[in-house]
């Protein structure tokens, strides 16, 4: 792919498409890479760092060398998105693995919770080279 961020997302999960949006709309630079898990690069990237891209537990933010997951993942992606979630960054104040616990039991239950897509999210064609 490139050198910029990439996202690797449960493409069903409603909650982490949103996420996806939510990026699309508040990020400053645009240049970050979306991969749903179901797609063959995404289970090959979600393989190789630990992820079962049939039954992910976490999202997957890859920056440079660094491959976050969990807490640590939403946070940095917060960072780098910015808009209103930024109060969210109050997280870092939490131990990690309080923050993971809490990642977590969302994570386990996000379809219950938020609901979940029959196909993922299919961005318009003005952003769909960012997609992969």
């Amino acid at each position: 792919m490139t050198d910029a961020p990439i996202y690797i997302y449960d493409g069903q999960c409603v909650l982490c498409s949103r996420a996806v949006q939510y990026v699309l709309r508040y990020e400053d630079r645009p240049e970050m890479r979306f991969v749903a898990i179901q797609s063959e690069t995404g289970k090959e990237l979600s393989k190789d760092n630990g992820v079962d891209p049939d039954n992910p537990d976490t999202f997957l933010l890859i920056i440079g060398d660094k491959v976050l997951k969990s807490s640590d993942a939403l946070i940095a992606l917060i960072r780098y998105a910015g808009g209103p979630a930024r109060w969210l960054l109050i997280l870092r104040l939490f131990p990690r693995p309080i923050r993971d616990f809490l990642y977590r039991r969302i994570a386990k239950n996000r379809y219950r919770i938020f609901g979940k897509y029959e196909t993922c999210f299919v961005p318009d064609m003005a952003m769909r080279a960012r997609f992969k």
